[in-house]
């Protein structure tokens, strides 16, 4: 996979469709768990004050290093491609969230050394929060045994999720469709 590809999502994609699986999210308690944060913290999304946006996605892509069960089969599953052009639209649109007082949060199963990779080279200006245990009651699928939340966005006020927005195509209106959310 070339770096561009990372950025571009083929025209062909599957679309994802509601499954239930984010139903019950709502009116719902996160648990509280310490996740590592990019910056060298831990965060408790169910301790944090006020409005926080909570982006999930699988997992990002690393520049020469093909996607899991190969790039074809990747593009092949149901929203599974577009984390790094999400991230990319939600780094762009991070100064609306901060006019709204929301904190902003990416969040995978993605090892805390790959997010950090991901948020150096992608240039974040949100922390990324790793989970590799799926310990969170999200919706998930699996790829050669690596579980993998699927893309969805929570709402999160005072450690309860508001809304979910489930499932979230494409991936680069995930930033929008939270912001109309909130607004």
């Amino acid at each position: 996979m070339s770096a561009d590809d990372l950025y571009t999502l083929p025209d062909d994609l599957p679309v994802p469709e509601d499954d239930g699986a984010a139903d019950d999210l709502p009116r719902s308690r996160l648990p509280d768990v310490a996740l590592p944060a990019t910056d060298g913290t831990e965060v408790r999304l169910s301790d944090l004050p006020g409005r926080s946006v909570v982006f999930a996605y699988p997992r990002t892509g690393k520049p020469g290093e093909p996607s899991l069960g190969g790039d074809e089969a990747w593009d092949a599953i149901p929203g599974a491609r577009g984390c790094t052009p999400q991230a990319c639209a939600i780094r762009d649109t991070h100064s609306r969230f901060e006019a709204l007082g929301v904190h902003v949060f990416g969040l995978s199963t993605q090892s805390p050394e790959d997010q950090r990779e991901a948020a150096e080279r992608l240039h974040l200006p949100y922390r990324l929060l790793s989970d590799p245990d799926a310990t969170l009651a999200l919706p998930t699928f699996e790829v050669e045994g690596a579980k993998l939340y699927k893309r969805l966005t929570l709402i999160v006020r005072d450690g309860i999720v508001e809304r979910a927005i489930y499932p979230v195509f494409p991936p680069a209106e995930a930033a929008e469709k939270a912001l109309a959310a909130l607004t």
